[in-house]
């Protein structure tokens, strides 16, 4: 069995979904995740939005329904049981806003933005099975079981492994089932994570002992930079599991971090390949490391904000206060980029959540003096040689270097235009 992720910008309008079939056709073996069509995931987060704030959330949910019927009947599918149960999700969308009395903004969340990989998976086996091929869908809601921690579930392995293998009762058939949601106790919707779509393919690759992944997106591939930022990227034909978690870890964007570990357990190889040209070889994610520092990989992260915290008292800032720090980082959802201490000083960068930032200085500045510089850029590079350094960081204000034998990380004041 092979496993094949579709993300949204792959199906985000019936050409693309016509493509998807292109990519799959004379598959057998086959277990397909798909993610919500295009940005319906933002829309339906702007309904839960909309219906907390007291806003017009119907006009918001109605604009929806509305594309994804407009999507199904440009495929031209023979249809009338797939519109019938868009409707039916309609129905449960309004019914649960319309009856919910206060429950928690996270747990609303999960019902209503859910949604969307149900409506895009059925659409899809609507058009796939009138085109004669033959599809069965499955709800990953009854399959990937979790607990009830709602916008970031935690998989129950072993309850998801059997039912999983339970469902997939034909080696040589074609599966279709949602990614990024699956199913709590007492039959809630859960979510497992913003991009958690890349996860859920996991999750069944792993269960299902499947002999490679597949994650097709509108890229070529892994690349050394982003496009944005470097006009001369590269290809990474060939990572390693390894080197795949520290690339996101440190923000590479292309793989979810908690994609790799499932894959890594069963050495089970991951491949990034676009969906714009199937041919193409991609990047290959697997246990071979011997390729991982052959091309040096650069990673800007904008927004950040460097805090410096030192004692009041001029004493120095010893574990004891450490642990403590990093305590009240935790409690406010804040994670560290860099960090570095002195005798009387521990400083931080992290990305600038103005919000979180602002409650964590008042709660500090009882106990601590608090600086901060804002308007910085963090560039993280892999493998990186001094020449290539000296070029990109010439004429930039830096504020704070760190080195390792594989990875540089450096914090500097941000370019301003011209």
């Amino acid at each position: 069995m092979k496993v094949y992720k579709f993300g949204g910008a792959s199906i985000k309008d019936a050409q693309a979904v016509q493509n998807l079939k292109s990519i799959i056709d004379g598959e057998s073996g086959l277990c397909i995740i798909v993610s919500a069509m295009g940005k319906t995931t933002n829309h339906l987060e702007k309904v839960v939005e909309l219906y907390l704030n007291e806003g017009d959330w119907r006009t918001a949910l109605s604009g929806v329904v509305e594309f994804h019927r407009s999507v199904l009947g440009e495929l031209n599918a023979n249809a009338q049981e797939c519109l019938d149960t868009i409707a039916k999700i309609e129905h449960y969308a309004m019914t649960f806003l319309e009856q919910d009395e206060d429950s928690e903004t996270d747990f609303i969340y999960d019902q209503i933005v859910s949604l969307g990989e149900i409506l895009s998976t059925k659409i899809i086996e609507s058009f796939l099975n009138s085109k004669a091929s033959t599809v069965k869908w499955l709800d990953a809601r009854k399959l990937i079981h979790t607990n009830n921690s709602y916008k970031n579930a935690r998989v129950n392995w072993e309850v998801t492994r059997e039912q999983i293998t339970e469902a997939f009762t034909d080696d040589n058939g074609v599966y279709l089932s949602q990614g990024f949601v699956g199913g709590g106790d007492h039959n809630r919707m859960t979510t497992l994570g913003r991009e958690g779509s890349d996860y859920s393919a996991a999750i069944f690759a792993h269960c299902l002992d499947a002999e490679s992944v597949t994650i097709w997106k509108d890229v070529a591939g892994m690349l050394n930079a982003d496009p944005s930022h470097f006009s001369n990227t590269t290809l990474l034909p060939n990572i390693s599991y390894r080197e795949a978690v520290e690339l996101s870890y440190y923000g590479a964007s292309v793989i979810h971090p908690k994609t790799i570990k499932p894959l890594e357990n069963k050495q089970i190889p991951l491949q990034v390949k676009s969906f714009l040209n199937p041919d193409a070889s991609g990047t290959l994610i697997n246990q071979n490391t011997a390729e991982d520092r052959n091309i040096p990989s650069y990673i800007f992260s904008n927004d950040q904000i460097l805090l410096s915290i030192s004692s009041r008292d001029f004493s120095f800032i010893v574990e004891e206060h450490i642990s403590e720090l990093f305590d009240a980082f935790a409690r406010h959802g804040l994670k560290i980029q860099t960090m570095q201490n002195s005798a009387i000083s521990f400083s931080v960068s992290l990305a600038n959540e103005k919000e979180k930032i602002d409650l964590l200085i008042r709660e500090l500045e009882s106990s601590y003096k608090v600086l901060y510089n804002d308007g910085l850029e963090l560039l993280t590079i892999r493998h990186y040689n001094e020449p290539i350094v000296s070029e990109l960081i010439k004429d930039r204000e830096i504020l704070l270097e760190q080195k390792t034998r594989q990875t540089m990380r450096v914090l500097m004041r941000a370019q301003t235009a011209e």
